[in-house]
């Protein structure tokens, strides 16, 4: 008969490993104002805190979190992986953000309220989701 296996599905809550060690390592700086990119695809949402040039800051991503396979691209994912770069923003001193947003993931809107319910003031929210104008041209048409 054998050994009897029990087999545990990861991947349906925040790796708590995962998370004290990404905050562990937030630099501590005072940044009063800074822009949070939420990239939400359908198999991922990644946010990424950059100061006004740019440059980053802090990031995460559900994939990061340890959700897997098509979990990463719930919105609680997107809303835990929100809450996270929000508690760096809050070490890193940041007291209001300007949100940019790409992708039309189910991710889009709950990344951003997990971020703005660690009380960070989001003073301007921008939709910059790539849209193609005519694209490549299309296939020649199938003789038969």
């Amino acid at each position: 008969m054998g050994k009897k296996r029990i087999i545990r599905k990861s991947g349906g809550t925040v790796d708590q490993g995962m998370k004290s060690r990404s905050l562990s390592r937030v630099t501590k700086r005072d940044m009063p104002s800074a822009i949070l990119h939420i990239h939400a695809t359908y198999n991922n949402t990644k946010v990424l805190l950059s100061d006004k040039n740019g440059n980053a800051v802090a990031w995460s991503s559900s994939g990061a979190l340890g959700f897997s396979g098509a979990k990463k691209g719930t919105p609680f994912a997107a809303a835990k992986v929100g809450e996270l770069v929000g508690d760096k923003a809050a070490l890193i001193g940041v007291k209001e953000v300007e949100v940019i947003i790409r992708g039309v993931g189910a991710g889009r809107e709950s990344a951003m309220r997990g971020f703005s319910g660690k009380g960070i003031d989001v003073t301007r929210i921008a939709d910059e989701t790539p849209i193609p104008h005519n694209g490549p041209r299309p296939p020649k048409a199938r003789r038969v």
